[in-house]
Order: C-alpha cells, then sequence, then structure tokens
C-alpha cells in the first residue's frame, strides 16, 4: 500500500511540473482530443494560449493570465494548450514562438493574434472586444472585414505630446491632420487598421494641427496629412524622423516593422555559466548560435576578445532573426559539446542548434566574420546539412563561474629544494 501511495505521489508532481496551470484554475487545458469540441465546434469566444512548460515568459505570464481568465469567468472561455506536448495544434495554427495567444471569436477557422501588452487588463480588453463583434454580427449588423479600430490610435494634444511620445520608450507614428483635409479622410480607417496590427509593437497617434498648433508649429508642418516617426528609447523634440512610406495600411505597417526591426537591440553574447542562461538565452529562441573559444591559456584575453568582438559584430548584423547567442570555453561544457558535434574538431568551433527540432548544423568553414557570415546566411536560406542532436535531448550545461576577463594563469608549482640530499649516500640499489 505504501509502495502505491509513493508512485501515485509521484505521478501527481510529475504532472503538476509539467503544466502551468492547475485543476483548481479557470484556464481550462486543452488538447487535441478536446479542443475541436470545446472551442471549434461551441458557440463560446475562446482566448488561447499556446505555451511550453519550460518557457521562462510563460512562466511570467501565469498570473496575468490566470487573472484574466477570473475577470472573464462566464463571459469568454480562457484556455492553454501545452504546444510542446501537443505539437499538432501549435503547427496546425501556425505557433512558432511561447508563448502566443490567439482569439478565437466569430470565424474559429481563423483566429486573430493577440498582439496587445500580456497583461490581465489587455487580454480581458481584447477578449470583450471580440465577444462585441461576434454579438453584433448575430445581431445582422455588418459583419467587420477586419478588427481594426479607431480606439487603437491614441489622441494627441499640445498637452499630453511629450509626456506620451518623448518622455516614452516606445516607437511612434504620430499623424498630424485637419478635420476638413480629404486626403486626412481617406487615411483615417488605414491609420485605424495599422494601428491594430501594429498594437504591441509601434503606437500610432494623431494630432488636430488646426487645434493643437503648438506642437504642430515646432515640427514644421505645413500640410496636411504629415506622418512623423519617433524611434524608440530616450527622445528629444529633435529625435523625429520623416516617414517617407505609402498611405494604405498595408505600407505603414511595412515601413512601422522595418523600423520596429532597426530598433531591435543586438543580442548579448552570453557566456554558458549555467541551466538558466541555457533556457534564456538559447532554447527560447528560434536556433541558438553556439561558439566554442579556445581555452584562457591557448588563447588569452586579448585573443578572446577578438572572437567576442566578431560574434558581437554578427549578432548586430542577424538581431532581426531574433537567435541566441552563447559562448563557452573549450572543454568547460563537455555534454553540450558531445551532443552538438563540437568536440574532436579544434577550436574555435560553432554550432547552431534548434531547440524544437533537437537538429544541429555545424561551422566547416573559417572562424571569422567572413566565414561565419556565410555559414550563417546559408542557415538564413535553409542551405546546410544537419543532424540529430546527440541523445535526442537538449544538452545538459554545468554550472561554473563566469570568466573575470582577465588572462589566464599556469599554476605554480612548489619547488622542491633538493641541497639537504646526500646523493653519495645512496646505493646502487636505490639508485
Amino acid at each position: 500500500m505504501i509502495k502505491i501511495a509513493f508512485y501515485w505521489l509521484v505521478i501527481c508532481f510529475v504532472s503538476l511540473a509539467s503544466a502551468l496551470y492547475p485543476s483548481s484554475s479557470e484556464v481550462i487545458e486543452l488538447t487535441p482530443g478536446n479542443f475541436n469540441k470545446l472551442v471549434i465546434n461551441s458557440d463560446e469566444v475562446w482566448v488561447v494560449e499556446f505555451f511550453a512548460p519550460w518557457c521562462g515568459h510563460c512562466k511570467s505570464l501565469v498570473p496575468e493570465y490566470t487573472k484574466a481568465a477570473s475577470a472573464l469567468k462566464g463571459v469568454v472561455k480562457v484556455g492553454a494548450v501545452d504546444a510542446d506536448e501537443h505539437k499538432s495544434l501549435g503547427g496546425q495554427y501556425g505557433v512558432r514562438g511561447f508563448p502566443t495567444i490567439k482569439i478565437f471569436g466569430s470565424n474559429k477557422n481563423k483566429p486573430d493574434d493577440f498582439n496587445g501588452q500580456r497583461t490581465a487588463q489587455g487580454i480581458v480588453e481584447a477578449a470583450l472586444k471580440a465577444a462585441k463583434e461576434k454579438v453584433e454580427g448575430q445581431m445582422g449588423g455588418k459583419k467587420k472585414t477586419s478588427s481594426s479600430s479607431k480606439d487603437d490610435v491614441i489622441e494627441l494634444t499640445d498637452d499630453n505630446f511629450d509626456k506620451l511620445v518623448l518622455k516614452s520608450d516606445d516607437i511612434w507614428l504620430v499623424e498630424f491632420y485637419a478635420p476638413w483635409c480629404g486626403h486626412c479622410k481617406n487615411l483615417a480607417p488605414h491609420w485605424a487598421q495599422a494601428a491594430t496590427e501594429l498594437k504591441g509593437k509601434v503606437k500610432l497617434g494623431a494630432l488636430d494641427a488646426t487645434v493643437h498648433t503648438a506642437k504642430a508649429s515646432q515640427y514644421g508642418i505645413q500640410g496636411f496629412p504629415t506622418i512623423k516617426f519617433f524611434p524608440a528609447g530616450p527622445k528629444t523634440a529633435s529625435s523625429v524622423e520623416e516617414y517617407h512610406g505609402g498611405r494604405t495600411a498595408s505600407d505603414i505597417v511595412t515601413w512601422a516593422s522595418n523600423k520596429a526591426a532597426e530598433n531591435i537591440p543586438a543580442p548579448e553574447i552570453k557566456q554558458l555559466t549555467g541551466e538558466d542562461v541555457m533556457k534564456s538565452h538559447c532554447v527560447e529562441h528560434p536556433l541558438c548560435v553556439v561558439a566554442v573559444l579556445p581555452n584562457i591559456l591557448d588563447c588569452q584575453s586579448e585573443c578572446r576578445n577578438g572572437y567576442l568582438k566578431t560574434l558581437t559584430d554578427l549578432g548586430e548584423k542577424y538581431k532581426k532573426k531574433m537567435w541566441g547567442w552563447v559562448w563557452s570555453e573549450a572543454g568547460a561544457q563537455p555534454e553540450l559539446e558531445d551532443g552538438l558535434g563540437l568536440g574532436g574538431f579544434g577550436y574555435p568551433a560553432m554550432s547552431v542548434f534548434s531547440s524544437k527540432k533537437l537538429k544541429y548544423s555545424i561551422l566547416r568553414g573559417s572562424f571569422g566574420y567572413d566565414g561565419i557570415n556565410e555559414y550563417l546566411r546559408d542557415l538564413s536560406y535553409g542551405r546546410g546539412s544537419t543532424f540529430p542532436v546527440k541523445g535526442a535531448a537538449i544538452p545538459s550545461v554545468q554550472t561554473i563561474p563566469p570568466w573575470d576577463g582577465k588572462d589566464g594563469q599556469l599554476e605554480v608549482e612548489e619547488e622542491i629544494d633538493l641541497s639537504d640530499i646526500d646523493l653519495d649516500d645512496l646505493s646502487k640499489d636505490e639508485l
């Protein structure tokens, strides 16, 4: 009886460890077995999170998502899919990263991506918006062809402009318009649609330049509509840039998305000092670039920093890919080297692997900017050979102290004083 109870306890523990939401939560567990019945074939609006138990961002979302589920109880259903375990469901809905939230509203076959703030408030607002649209459709009203909303365009004034735009770290596109302007009226629906599609990435605002003349004058507005771009981070009045894109929603979204990508910071080239680094800087990215540098005694600080600079420059070049970048010293992480086929070829060495597919590719060319760039470029185009990760699992990483940035020092062996030994007293046998 004790043995059975023990096994039951172990099973319960493993089950809870693999899930983020307990059975007592208002978040409903969804699987391939119940998804169609509960979500697709039901009349309710559903908010569905696709997560992976090991994902740090997913764990951080749990309290806000749980709070949203409680607030929406009886109004909108909230569920979660372990897409790491149920890969078929994630693949069916194009899930490529975690967490991904989709809203199944009026058209269950084409769920909307949730791109708002990952807070309870943001999730609740998006869910209620979808429910409202569903109700309006059932009342026989005109069915909306898009989920754009004028509410996503932020009204700017002389009084709130500096606080909302200049003193924020967000990226902004600001339209300066006049109510009587025909071109402004034509732009309005496109501006609203773009604001919705860019929500969470770029903020779109609108300022009536005929009323709020101080800001219009400050930015030299002479015609309508005029669109100005304000980059991410701390801004001043001179941070403004001209918008040179088209006037359709698609043009605006494309232009703004490219600008947002330019503002993505370069990835940190992180030393693998433990499992936490492995997860946050490697596993949680589409691909992970792993560099193994020579031992510090074979390549001192100047040499190592040269390699790290090369990796940093390439990280900047490929930052839009959102890859993870890590490095290790030769021999410091033997299981990683063995799992990614890096042992036995000399150092420095490089491998790029996918934690989702558990496959890797090895750099065969030179470990320099040009050689690595050619290798990564081919990978980004889907070229090159790949191999399964040894053991069909993410290699484990040992916890080690980080490099102190200094040169390596050989250990000094204690010298033995032979002055007190009389070699003449030793017999031949002893020699």
